[in-house]
């Protein structure tokens, strides 16, 4: 942890010599999000809900979703431009190091201008909390930030895998942002609202609904009968890192240098 914490610290004095262009790139990511929050208002100002989801219902959902892959692009950035140390050979000085591989990976690259686009997806969940007259307790709280923490694992996990794949392919899969940029727009809405194979898909093999559906209906007291199940559903978010690592781990033993 404290080598993690050093990677961080150098990284980010590095970034902070260029302040204008920090601030400005920082607040490039707080407004791009509103735009596509702008698409999500006057969607359901035309016709005010969709399977029975409010506006105020789903920007929790978009918050969420949005803050953790804020989180995750931030500190696992190593892993999203991993081509890189691939096709340059820098990879092969990682394996000689005392140190996990992944470690050294996700202490390669951190985008701190993410903390606008996390900045706004923090503002958008206090004002939907503000709207919605719900009975907070701390299980619910708790819930909330697992349903967070979640969604940080499951696109790090993303991230991991297409990662992983460059010890074949050496340059990155277009392929892989079908589940990163294309995961973030699909699971910033309730997964029901999608047919049935795709709520099953993104539940079971790739849980983004652990995430954004299943503990939202805990929070909105939608659920009928036990609550314990949409409570513990974000601990699936969790655990799908630990499949990513197994692959990522596979891929490591049968790298083959580039010969630089």
């Amino acid at each position: 942890m404290k080598l993690y914490v050093k990677y961080m610290l150098i990284l980010f004095k590095s970034q902070m010599q260029y302040r204008t262009s920090f601030w400005l790139l920082s607040f490039g990511q707080f407004l791009v999000p509103f735009s596509i929050f702008a698409g999500l208002y006057f969607l359901f100002d035309r016709f005010g809900q969709i399977k029975g989801w409010d506006f105020q219902e789903v920007a929790l959902c978009f918050s969420i979703i949005h803050m953790a892959f804020a989180i995750s692009e931030c500190f696992a950035r190593g892993f999203d431009s991993f081509s890189s140390l691939v096709a340059n050979g820098d990879f092969d000085r990682l394996l000689v190091r005392p140190r996990s591989t992944v470690l050294q990976v996700l202490g390669s690259k951190f985008e701190f201008t993410r903390v606008g686009r996390l900045l706004q997806s923090a503002m958008v969940l206090t004002w939907s909390v503000s709207q919605l007259s719900l009975d907070w307790t701390l299980l619910k709280i708790l819930t909330l930030v697992f349903m967070i923490a979640s969604g940080v694992f499951i696109f790090t996990g993303i991230f991991m895998l297409a990662a992983t794949m460059c010890f074949w392919t050496i340059q990155g899969l277009e392929i892989a942002n079908i589940f990163t940029d294309g995961g973030r727009e699909m699971a910033q809405y309730p997964l029901n609202i999608y047919q049935k194979w795709v709520t099953r898909f993104f539940t079971f093999i790739i849980p983004f609904g652990c995430v954004n559906y299943l503990p939202l209906l805990y929070l909105l007291d939608k659920t009928s009968g036990n609550d314990l199940p949409y409570m513990l559903a974000p601990i699936a978010g969790i655990i799908f890192i630990l499949p990513c690592l197994l692959i990522w781990r596979f891929g490591v033993r049968h790298y083959r240098s580039t010969g630089s």
